[in-house]
């Protein structure tokens, strides 16, 4: 196996653990379980779409990780280009929202925040490396 291809899996897997790691730590924040109790979390509504859109960007890296391992080179690195630059941009804005809070409870948010922009952006990297030693 390619080295490229195992640190971008291996980068896929740091980002969806960041991403719960973010999610986990949050319930320990002052009022968040009475929140969720009253059917919101973080200002938003808990629904049914709110939840499918969680699972969703939680699957997405998890995919991410096991194609990198089993695609072709080239269908490999577009795949990884292109979803690593979405995931960048998502990561931004979590990041800019991030600063929206109290930054004194959530500082722990705001590092795995910053990790999230971090590990995609390696993605791309790692990715768009391995093309031009094609």
């Amino acid at each position: 196996m390619e080295d490229w291809k195992i640190k971008i899996a291996a980068l896929w897997f740091f980002y969806t653990m960041a991403m719960l790691a973010v999610f986990t730590l949050m319930f320990f924040g002052p009022g968040i379980i009475d929140e969720i109790r009253a059917g919101t979390f973080v200002g938003e509504p808990v629904t049914g779409e709110f939840l499918l859109m969680n699972a969703i960007f939680l699957l997405v890296p998890l995919v991410m990780a096991v194609l990198s391992l089993t695609l072709k080179d080239s269908i490999n690195r577009w795949a990884n280009i292109i979803v690593g630059i979405v995931i960048t941009i998502l990561s931004i804005v979590s990041l800019i929202m991030a600063f929206t809070l109290d930054l004194s409870i959530y500082a722990f948010g705001l590092l795995l925040d910053i990790s999230m922009v971090i590990a995609p952006v390696l993605i791309v990297w790692y990715a768009w490396k391995s093309k031009q030693k094609a």
